[in-house]
């Protein structure tokens, strides 16, 4: 069976493979293979799709937050609010 060798690992890199194979109860080699084979069976994600999982876990993130946001004000009153907050600037209508 054919051998490669690896040089110049980073050492945070090394400890995270350590770390992973001590997991899973694998020698680093059995890991670093192991690791390598599923990166290269498994088809590539697009950049599409990690944009969109990106989107997706943001928009998760606004809605939980978005839920605990209570005001003790109505619509108007908040929106009456920030006007008021504006820096004087041109005349708006509402």
């Amino acid at each position: 069976m054919a051998s490669i060798t690896l040089k110049n690992v980073p050492q945070d890199l090394l400890e995270r493979l350590r770390n992973r194979a001590r997991e899973d109860r694998r020698s680093l080699s059995q890991e670093a293979l192991h690791l390598l084979d599923r990166a290269l069976t498994s088809p590539p994600e697009s950049s599409e799709r990690l944009l969109d999982r990106h989107v997706e876990a943001q928009l998760a993130a606004w809605k939980e937050i978005a839920g605990h946001w209570v005001s003790e004000r109505t619509v108007e009153e908040e929106i009456a609010g920030i006007y008021a907050a504006r820096s004087p600037g041109r005349q708006v209508t509402w």
